[in-house]
């Protein structure tokens, strides 16, 4: 037979269509991730609720929170199966079966997530949670990362060490968090990070936006705000600042806090950034887009204070807002709180130089009677020592306003060269006082009588020194100024001293002796008597509202008086008993009765017995 022959008989080939290879044989992998698979399948279909007859016990409860460690593990053994199957043969019929039970184990999980962060709202709230001190937090830690033999979230040791500094919402908070953790880790390693935060942003951005609707931020418009009274706009500024220490410093604190813990794994950093963004961005916007609002509004001066609250409660707060919207995607939020103090700072500098102008165009020409404090003075003096209050933002707010044209010999900052923004304002201040005290010296020009005008000018002035001292313009100005100025006011008494009582103490001769002729003694007499009685009655009628002031004033008229007519009274009293009138020790008592508004058309004797009662009455300033 043909070689070619045998070879065909012997070494005929079969068909490939009827040829099947060998199966291999299992791997130790392959039984491993067989493993993996019947025992996520046992826990997973034991948890299915929607497949259950009876009420089931939450996954994640006191209960069951050994089996919950074991579940998690458990899909975390499936989605390590999944991965292996997806190599090894990605049509496989255990592999549809993997994908099937994954699926259903998310659907779980989520439901739990939902259930925790709804039943837990009240130890979750931010305030409990931003309360958590470090050591609470070092106590956090996630089901997954617990030992075998510990069956909780946080372990009992754990507890025991933080026990007495932990209460039982702020121990039930840690676990909820724990808890949340534990199963955003494992959606999110699993691919279902979106269905996990989509529940976790809807449920925590209804509880941000409910708080701050309970702390009264109202979402208004510019158009809105423009409408109301200020009264209305005033409260409504009162419920802000209340509102935003609680909503910066609990609130959106307390948010951060919960997100950075609940999404807290490598992975989970960007979405702990846009969860947090998602929940806080609006509420956050609105709540610090109003002090823009009011910032836009008619401008007047007395609205000055409340804009400045605004400023600086949120100037306070500012180093938190940096920290809290930390992140790029809540930059709009750092943005707003910005261009509002900008507004605000706009605002106040706009009011600080229509006050000065409002200062300087006062152009009533009525003389105040009895000389007092002058009501400009009041209102002026009351509103910068207002302004002193809040010279720590105000430094930074006048540094661009316009430098007053303060003359340096005028006055020198005692902050000088040591804080140049915290001089500014000094200097601001120094020049509007400076600006009242020149418009006061117009309206002393008023005044007919010339010794009423320098009562007027030390009135007033010792109005301004006395409100300087007592508040914190004292140190802004500091102790020169207020020795300086405390000299002008003794000038001004001094000269009132010499043009009101000149007249009273010409009809006594310089240089008495007794020589003196009987009938010049007896015009002197009889010429003091009229001249002191006219300048008592007319004096009656003047004021000095300051106390130590009129002591002052008193005591300088009284001593120049008790020496002169003193020192003549006793020269030539003897004769002229009939034509004395005034004794000194009476000259001393019907002093203490002038200078206290009270009026008199009367004698001396009718003025010094009605005002012994009326003067207590009127010292107030």
């Amino acid at each position: 037979m043909p070689r070619k022959g045998m070879r065909s008989i012997f070494f005929k080939p079969s068909p490939p269509s009827m040829f099947s290879p060998p199966s291999p044989l299992p791997t130790f992998s392959d039984s491993l991730m067989d493993e993996n698979i019947e025992t996520a399948e046992s826990l997973i279909t034991k948890w299915d609720y929607s497949q259950s007859k009876q009420i089931l016990t939450p996954l994640f409860s006191a209960s069951t929170r050994h089996e919950a460690r074991q579940y998690l593990n458990a899909v975390k053994g499936l989605q390590s199966a999944m991965q292996y199957l997806v190599t090894r043969d990605s049509t496989s019929n255990t592999l549809v079966k993997a994908q099937f039970l994954m699926q259903l184990a998310m659907k779980t999980l989520q439901k739990e997530f939902y259930r925790i962060l709804s039943e837990n709202r009240e130890c979750l709230d931010p305030e409990t949670v931003s309360n958590r001190s470090s050591v609470d937090r070092r106590s956090s830690v996630s089901l997954s990362d617990c030992d075998d033999d510990v069956s909780v979230s946080v372990s009992d040791d754990e507890f025991r060490v933080a026990g007495n500094t932990i209460s039982e919402t702020e121990r039930v908070s840690m676990l909820a968090m724990a808890d949340l953790k534990a199963i955003a880790d494992c959606m999110i390693s699993s691919g279902y990070g979106k269905e996990c935060v989509k529940v976790y942003i809807v449920m925590r951005k209804s509880i941000v936006d409910e708080a701050l609707y309970h702390l009264g931020v109202d979402r208004l418009t510019l158009s809105q705000i423009q409408k109301m009274d200020w009264e209305v706009i005033e409260l409504k500024i009162k419920t802000w600042l209340n509102a935003v220490k609680v909503a910066v410093g609990t609130l959106f604190h307390g948010e951060r806090i919960l997100c950075d813990d609940v999404f807290a794994n490598s992975s989970g950093k960007r979405i702990a950034e846009s969860c947090f963004a998602e929940i806080t961005k609006e509420g956050a916007a609105f709540l610090f887009a109003f002090p823009e609002m009011v910032a836009k509004c008619k401008k007047t001066s007395e609205k000055m204070f409340r804009t400045l609250d605004l400023y600086e409660a949120i100037f306070d707060l500012w180093p938190q807002i940096q920290s809290i919207f930390s992140f790029e995607s809540t930059s709009t939020v750092r943005l707003q709180a910005v261009t509002s103090m900008a507004k605000l700072a706009d605002a106040v500098r706009t009011m600080l130089t229509d006050f000065e102008s409002a200062i300087q165009k006062e152009s009533s020409r009525k003389e105040l009677p009895g000389g007092g404090v002058h009501p400009i003075t009041r209102y002026v003096m009351n509103y910068i020592t207002f302004l002193a209050d809040y010279s720590g933002v105000l430094s930074d707010i006048v540094s661009d306003l316009p430098h007053s044209p303060l003359p340096e010999s005028y006055f020198q900052s005692p902050m000088r060269g040591e804080n140049q923004s915290s001089s500014e304002i000094s200097e601001k201040i120094a020049w509007l006082i400076l600006v009242l005290l020149c418009k006061l010296d117009v309206k002393a020009e008023l005044y007919k009588d010339v010794a009423l005008s320098y009562l007027f000018l030390a009135n007033n002035m010792q109005y301004v020194v006395v409100k300087v001292r007592r508040s914190n313009l004292g140190f802004l100005l500091g102790e020169d100024w207020l020795t300086n100025h405390e000299l002008k006011v003794k000038e001004y008494v001094s000269k009132f001293v010499r043009y009101g009582w000149n007249k009273v103490f010409s009809t006594l001769p310089e240089n008495p002796t007794p020589e003196m002729a009987v009938e010049r003694v007896k015009a002197s007499f009889v010429n003091f008597n009229a001249a002191f009685d006219g300048e008592c009655r007319k004096q009656s009628s003047w004021v000095v509202s300051d106390p130590k002031l009129r002591d002052e004033i008193k005591g300088a008229v009284g001593s120049m008086l008790f020496s002169r007519y003193g020192e003549f009274y006793e020269m030539n009293r003897v004769g002229f008993e009939s034509i004395v009138r005034y004794e000194p020790e009476y000259i001393e008592s019907c002093l203490g009765k002038i200078l206290y508004g009270v009026g008199d058309s009367g004698s001396v004797s009718s003025f010094s017995s009605r005002t012994s009662s009326s003067s207590r009455g009127s010292n107030r300033r």
